[in-house]
C-alpha cells in the first residue's frame, strides 16, 4: 500500500526527533539562525530570532518557540520550532494575518519540514547563544581607549 509522501514525511520526521533523544542530551539555545530566500528577487537574507519575540522577514512574522542543537560529542544538528505567518497587506491592515508554518524545521533535513510560500523560503541554519558585551571587574562597561600615535 502506498501512503504518499506526506506519510514519509511524518515518519523520517519521527526518526529523525526520536533519534536526538536516543543519542543524548540536547542543547537549549535563545536564538534561531535562519535564512530567508525572497523568490522575486534572489536576494538571501540572514535572520535572527530570539525566543518569543516576533521577527520580520519580507511580509512574514516568524516567532521562534524553541532552538535545539546537538552537543558536540555528537553528530551536529539543529532545530528550531518555528511558527511563520504572513500579514496582510498595508492597505488592509483590517484583514487578519495567515497561519502558514507551525512546526520544526531541521537544519540537516530542510526540505523534511519546509515553508510552502510562493515568494519566501525559510530554513534553520543554527542556534545560538546571545552574546553578552565584555565587561570589568564591577559590571560596567569601560569604553576602549583611542589608540597612541
Amino acid at each position: 500500500m502506498n501512503h504518499g509522501p506526506a506519510t514519509a514525511a511524518v515518519l523520517v520526521m519521527t526518526l529523525l526527533t526520536a533519534g536526538v533523544r536516543a543519542e543524548g542530551p540536547v542543547i537549549d539555545n535563545q536564538i534561531a539562525v535562519l535564512q530567508g530566500l525572497d523568490k522575486v528577487t534572489a536576494r538571501v537574507s540572514p535572520v535572527r530570532a530570539a525566543l518569543g519575540i516576533p521577527t520580520y522577514f519580507g511580509n512574514l512574522e516568524i516567532v521562534a518557540r524553541s532552538c535545539r542543537e546537538t552537543p558536540p560529542t555528537e553528530p551536529p544538528e539543529s532545530a528550531a520550532f518555528l511558527e511563520i505567518r504572513e500579514l496582510p497587506p498595508a492597505s488592509d491592515l483590517s484583514a487578519p494575518p495567515n497561519d502558514l508554518f507551525s512546526g520544526w524545521m531541521f537544519a540537516s533535513s530542510p526540505a523534511v519540514s519546509a515553508l510552502e510560500h510562493p515568494v519566501y523560503d525559510v530554513w534553520v541554519i543554527d542556534c545560538e547563544e546571545p552574546i553578552a558585551p565584555p565587561r570589568d571587574d564591577q559590571g560596567v562597561r569601560e569604553p576602549t581607549p583611542p589608540a597612541s600615535e
